[in-house]
């Protein structure tokens, strides 16, 4: 069965932050509205992250993720859990600090919800930039 895209309209997100708490011009929707102009921007701090709740259980088993250059982490930490349980390590991905989509496989995991840390950023002042975020696999 291939890989469908897992976030949905209703897929709780939260994010660490929001650059100048701009959202309207960098929060967290940007990731996910397909537009190229657009990207969540997380405001200066170490350990960024995005959390996903979804609306059920999914079987996540790709990454995709495109960065800003510059602004891009070098280690991700992909963290999961079924509700009502302690999130636990999956994965650790080590991206490249370019522009272009990068995708990554992923250890299926059954899960309701995903965290992704982004521990070690590129920019002096571990500022994060995503113009698109995918989670693929296979709903429950």
């Amino acid at each position: 069965m291939p890989a469908e895209p897992l976030i949905c309209a209703d897929t709780a997100t939260r994010v660490s932050s929001v650059l100048n708490r701009d959202v309207k011009q960098f929060g967290k929707k940007h990731m996910f509205d397909a537009n190229e102009e657009t990207c969540w921007n997380s405001d200066q701090g170490a350990r960024q992250w995005v959390a996903l709740d979804f609306p059920r259980t999914v079987k996540v088993s790709q990454l995709h993720i495109q960065f800003q250059g510059g602004f891009s982490s070098r280690l991700c930490t992909l963290e999961g859990c079924r509700t009502g349980e302690e999130l636990v390590k999956i994965s650790e991905l080590y991206p490249e600090d370019v522009n272009a989509m990068q995708r990554f496989q992923v250890e299926e995991t059954a899960l309701d919800k995903l965290k992704i840390t982004f521990e070690n950023s590129t920019d002096f002042f571990g500022r994060i930039v995503v113009y698109h975020l995918r989670v693929l696999g296979e709903r429950l």
